[in-house]
C-alpha cells in the first residue's frame, strides 16, 4: 500500500495488521482519484472509515487544505496517526477515536462542513446509506462536494438522496468492489 500520486508518490503507507480492516487497494484508490480529479485545489476532506487512513492521505497528496480521520478501532487510530506523520502531515490532520454516528453528531454540532467525503465502512456493516442521510441532515456537506462510496457491488446505493446528493459515476472492480460517486447539489 503506497501513495499513488502527488508531493508524496511512492511512500509506503503501514497497513493495519490483521482483519479488522479491508484496505482500499492501490488500483481502486488510483482510480477513485482518476474518477474525481487527480489533484485537489485545497479544501476539506473527512475520511469516516480511516483504517489506515490511506484515502485521506492520499487527498493531502494530491493537494488537499486539510483531512480529517475517524477510526473507532485503536489500533486502525495507531496506524493513521503512524501514517501522517510519516507523510509529514501533522499539521494539516485532525485524528479521531470515535465511532461514525458519534464523530458526524460532534462535526455537526461545530458547524463544519467537508468538501470530499471518503466512505468505506466495512461491508458487513451497510451502514452507507444511513451515513449518507445524515450528512444531508445535518448539513455536513460544502456546496459541491464529493463523496465517495466505496462498497460491495451487491449492495445497491440510489441514484439520487433528496434531490441534492446525486450520484455521477459508478465502477466495479473483480465482482466484489463497487464505487459510487456522488456530488452534492446545495439548494439555494
Amino acid at each position: 500500500m503506497r501513495v499513488i500520486a502527488g508531493e508524496n508518490k511512492g511512500r509506503i503507507l503501514k497497513p493495519v495488521a490483521g482483519r479488522m480492516t479491508r484496505p482500499t487497494t492501490d488500483k481502486v484508490k488510483e482510480t477513485i482519484f482518476n474518477m474525481i480529479g487527480p489533484f485537489f485545489d485545497g479544501g476539506v476532506v473527512l475520511d469516516l472509515y480511516g483504517g489506515s487512513g490511506a484515502l485521506g492521505i492520499e487527498a493531502l497528496s494530491r493537494g488537499a487544505d486539510r483531512a480529517v480521520f475517524v477510526e473507532k478501532a485503536p489500533a486502525a487510530c495507531r496506524v493513521i496517526r503512524e501514517n501522517v506523520g510519516n507523510c509529514r502531515y501533522d499539521e494539516r490532520a485532525e485524528i479521531y477515536k470515535y465511532d461514525a454516528r458519534r464523530a458526524l453528531e460532534r462535526f455537526s454540532d461545530e458547524g463544519r462542513t467537508f468538501d470530499y467525503v471518503f466512505l468505506d465502512p466495512p461491508y458487513a456493516s451497510r451502514r452507507l446509506t444511513d451515513d449518507l442521510g445524515t450528512l444531508l441532515n445535518k448539513h455536513l456537506l460544502a456546496g459541491g462536494a464529493t463523496v465517495v462510496c466505496e462498497h460491495e457491488d451487491a449492495f445497491q446505493l440510489p441514484d439520487t438522496f433528496p434531490g441534492t446528493l446525486v450520484r455521477q459515476k459508478y465502477k466495479t472492480y473483480q465482482g466484489k468492489t463497487a464505487v459510487s460517486i456522488y456530488t452534492f447539489k446545495k439548494d439555494n
